[in-house]
């Protein structure tokens, strides 16, 4: 199967969509399939091109049997509106060309969205390279970003909410990351749908890597303390002012100590107030590597997965929460809807409203003082996750689905013997 990724985000960058898509496009391209990569140079979070990518307009790069394409776009590191739909927009323009110039007859594109302007770009593709077309929604827009008060203009939001059904009726098959996705998208257009979740690769968080986590406490000097963490994004979305709160209000016991590992938007922000209330015991830190992660998620005593108080929420499900409940820590997840009732089914953590502090606080104050509750409860989200929510399960259920879109009778010998079946109006889910 030839293949093409099209995605404006892709490592060296981070994020739940970055390494999703990385590991499906190496797992594919082990598994025998032609797999291409097109995106963008490196710049996110920070608006930044990344070092080594700032001389050319494009690059060709090998990794094993992957090809990644990386065309040269507008980046600013202001996060504005404006300057944000201007880099979409240079991307969609980039992506064309590149692809046009590039690229041979494909049998599947693989769209990513957000940003919902690479549809026009999977389109024309699609078009010239005479290749079907999956659309894979990781978040839904312009939806989210009228719920976090992103977007206003009703014209632009009645245009982009066009622009948005318009692709998913021109695509062969629309993969969601969630419940809700899909359910959105089927009760507004009679499209084949599909659920492939985010997930865990367990040849990283192994449990060699687990019992290192006494090496992260060290380095950082909380060897000592009870640490509630969180690692991820620093952006809107995620609320992160209730671990403010919750720090403040847990201020008067000295040995808990919160950690925010990570980089966004709201980096900057959060730290000049936290500076401002004098919260000793919160600590910011940058994202660490990819390879150190297990054994940094598995130092907490407790992780913290928080977002907004919004309805679009109720249907999330962040790749941080996986890959907590891998770590075997306990989790306090902050979220109502499909991340509350995940973490339910599995009794690998403790629920509270999103945005309430005084809950968060609650609930450290507990598993502080019960170790073989925060052992139950760690047990249990490992061992969830790993039975449900492994990437190389997810990954051949994706490949299966790509094989039926082209049309393809191929079978392979790696990945589960799951299988999903396709069809308009219905769900396939990963277990």
């Amino acid at each position: 199967m030839r293949c093409l990724i099209l995605t404006q985000y892709f490592p060296p960058e981070s994020g739940a969509a970055p390494n999703r898509l990385a590991d499906w496009a190496h797992r594919l391209a082990d598994w025998g399939h032609h797999v291409t990569v097109l995106t963008a140079v490196p710049n996110y979070p920070k608006g930044e091109i990344f070092p080594g990518y700032r001389d050319h307009l494009l690059y060709d790069e090998r990794e094993g049997n992957l090809r990644i394409l990386r065309a040269r776009i507008y980046v600013d590191h202001r996060h504005g509106f404006i300057s944000r739909l201007i880099s979409y927009l240079s991307f969609v323009l980039a992506s064309i060309l590149m692809g046009t110039i590039k690229l041979g007859r494909q049998d599947v594109i693989l769209v990513e969205s957000p940003p919902l302007f690479i549809g026009i770009s999977g389109l024309w593709l699609k078009f010239w390279l005479r290749a079907k077309m999956v659309f894979n929604v990781s978040d839904l827009w312009p939806e989210s970003a009228v719920a976090m008060g992103i977007l206003h203009n009703r014209l632009l939001i009645w245009l982009s909410t066009r622009l948005e059904e318009f692709f998913y009726r021109h695509s062969h098959l629309v993969i969601g990351q969630t419940q809700g996705i899909v359910a959105s998208v089927q009760s507004r257009i009679s499209v084949p749908t599909a659920l492939i979740t985010n997930g865990v690769d367990f040849t990283c968080f192994t449990e060699d890597a687990i019992r290192a986590r006494h090496v992260p406490r060290q380095t950082f000097g909380f060897s000592d303390k009870f640490v509630v963490g969180y690692a991820g994004l620093l952006g809107i979305a995620q609320g992160l002012d209730v671990v403010l709160d919750s720090a403040e209000f847990l201020l008067h016991i000295p040995d808990v100590l919160f950690v925010i590992f990570g980089d966004g938007p709201e980096r900057a922000r959060l730290m000049a107030e936290a500076q401002r209330r004098g919260l000793f015991n919160l600590r910011f830190y940058p994202l660490e590597p990819k390879t150190t992660m297990p054994a940094l998620m598995a130092s907490f005593d407790a992780t913290l997965v928080p977002l907004q108080r919004l309805q679009l929420f109720k249907g999330a499900l962040p790749c941080k929460l996986f890959e907590s409940m891998a770590a075997g820590t306990v989790v306090i997840v902050g979220i109502e809807g499909e991340a509350q009732r995940l973490v339910e089914t599995s009794e690998g953590g403790i629920c509270v409203p999103p945005e309430n502090a005084e809950a968060i606080a609650a609930a450290v104050r507990q598993l502080r003082a019960d170790p073989r509750l925060r052992e139950r409860l760690g047990r249990n989200a490992r061992s969830h996750v790993r039975a449900r929510y492994d990437r190389r399960d997810i990954a051949f259920n994706l490949q299966s689905l790509l094989n039926e879109v082209v049309g393809s009778d191929q079978q392979t010998k790696h990945g589960s013997s799951h299988e999903n079946s396709l069809s308009a109006g219905r769900s396939s889910a990963v277990r």
